[in-house]
């Protein structure tokens, strides 16, 4: 009898310690009492970090889109800490719309978990390529225009979100003429292959128009026209406004040339081309317009925000002068305005 209770108790330690060798195989460690072979709850032994790859597709080169794209990438990291890792897969469109669609298409063979769309065609491009994979798009004007939405209400639903660049277009349009009150012809230089250039200059030609400015149009098709319209601007026009304009935004250097020696300010939609050819902007900080877009990321990622309810999102704008600019041309600003650096 005996001799059974010690073969009892052998089988009964033999069977504990196997299944605390399978806990442990399974990442897990069990706290189990040998007497009778009962077993606490198991603790974590520490798992192996999540990881992410996330597609990044920026429709061109420039100042305002490169803040937009890092301050993503600083953020999403930041918020998902050290033990995360995170791939991001940056590809550049160099402002061709047919190249956008490659590398959506790209990012969804390769089954990323989340894209970026920054500027308005990768948004578009990427809305049309997915209705699955989390879409966030930024630098984007109005969200209703770029995909089409009639009714657009502030949430795009689906599997979109993002952040919007558009700053106050009204009080954009107020600053006009708050620089310049004697400004009697004010040109429109925009591409007018982007939608939201055209939704910017239309609701500024309002603006204007309400107030008894005369109001032109001079619109190019892609970077090729830019020299030959901003001439033709330059030569017409007491004030230029460029909205936020990828294309004009690639080509500002070559546009700042043309209308510094003609001597015609211009008041621009953001920092970037105002720092190469406007006097003034009254603009947003694009790095902090990526910062909220990875902000939003990382709680797509974790499943703490649902995208289909997650509303777009706007930075606050500041008014802004280049201070060069305004002394080659001799410009004076109001005291509330913020010189660029």
């Amino acid at each position: 009898m005996k001799h059974a209770n010690i073969f009892k108790s052998m089988a009964i330690l033999a069977l504990v310690l196997a299944l605390a060798l399978l806990l442990l195989g399974c990442g897990q460690t069990a706290v189990v009492d040998p007497a009778d072979g009962t077993e606490s709850a198991p603790a974590e032994t520490g798992a192996s970090p999540k990881e992410y790859t996330v597609g990044i597709s920026q429709f061109v080169t420039h100042e305002a889109l490169d803040a937009a794209t890092n301050g993503f990438m600083d953020a999403l990291k930041a918020e998902l800490g050290e033990d995360v890792k995170v791939n991001f897969d940056v590809q550049n469109a160099a402002a061709d719309s047919a190249t956008c669609s490659t590398i959506a298409n790209a990012f969804v063979a390769k089954n990323v978990d989340l894209i970026m769309a920054n500027a308005t065609p990768a948004l578009q491009a990427a809305f049309n390529a997915t209705t699955t994979i989390p879409i966030l798009g930024t630098s984007v004007t109005e969200y209703g225009v770029a995909l089409g939405i009639s009714d657009f209400t502030g949430v795009v639903g689906g599997n979109v979100s993002g952040t919007s660049d558009c700053a106050p277009l009204a009080e954009q349009a107020a600053m006009i003429l708050e620089l310049f009150p004697d400004a009697k012809n004010v040109g429109m230089l925009y591409c007018s292959a982007e939608p939201n250039s055209e939704y910017q200059v239309k609701v500024i030609e309002e603006e204007l128009g309400a107030k008894g400015v005369n109001v032109v149009r001079y619109s190019f098709a892609d970077s090729n026209d830019v020299a030959s319209v901003t001439t033709k601007a330059a030569a017409d026009s007491d004030v230029i406004y460029i909205p936020t304009d990828n294309t004009a935004a690639s080509c500002a250097a070559t546009i700042g040339n043309i209308v510094k020696g003609a001597k015609v300010p211009v008041v621009a939609g953001e920092s970037g081309i105002c720092a190469n050819c406007g006097v003034a902007t009254l603009s947003i900080s694009y790095y902090d317009l990526g910062t909220a877009t990875g902000k939003m990321a990382a709680k797509i990622l974790t499943g703490e925000a649902d995208i289909s309810t997650m509303p777009i999102e706007y930075a606050p704008a500041k008014k802004m002068y280049n201070p060069a600019i305004c002394e080659e041309l001799g410009v004076t600003v109001p005291a509330d305005y913020e010189a660029m650096n």
